[in-house]
């Protein structure tokens, strides 16, 4: 199974990853693909994506987690960046939204 996240995805990528995936919400595509097809439809999004288009893909794979995280385009452009902490693969968000009722001990906070 293969989650894309993507930010602000151009109307023929949009149309491409269509083809293979459901889009249940605005910009969230979820499919299976086998890996040629895969490699087939990031390289196609590789090539006509623009320079600020930002992508994360969520994909399963046969290790300890069950997943691996990749990256395309700047960092940041998600608002999502794949961080990995003690072996764990993990999806760090800014904090940048959190309303200043809620405190943050600046120990706790992740960044």
């Amino acid at each position: 199974m293969t989650c894309l996240l993507a930010n602000d995805t151009p109307p023929a990528i949009r149309g491409l990853l269509k083809r293979w995936f459901i889009e249940p919400r605005p910009n969230i595509f979820v499919g299976t693909l086998n890996p040629r097809t895969h490699r087939k439809v990031m390289d196609y999004v590789l090539r006509n994506a623009p320079a600020d288009f930002g992508l994360l893909i969520v994909t399963s794979a046969l290790n300890c987690q069950g997943y691996t995280l990749e990256r395309i385009g700047p960092c940041g452009c998600t608002g999502r960046d794949p961080v990995e902490i003690s072996g764990i693969p993990l999806v760090a968000e800014s904090w940048e939204d959190i309303p200043e009722v809620l405190e943050v001990d600046p120990e706790n906070a992740p960044f």
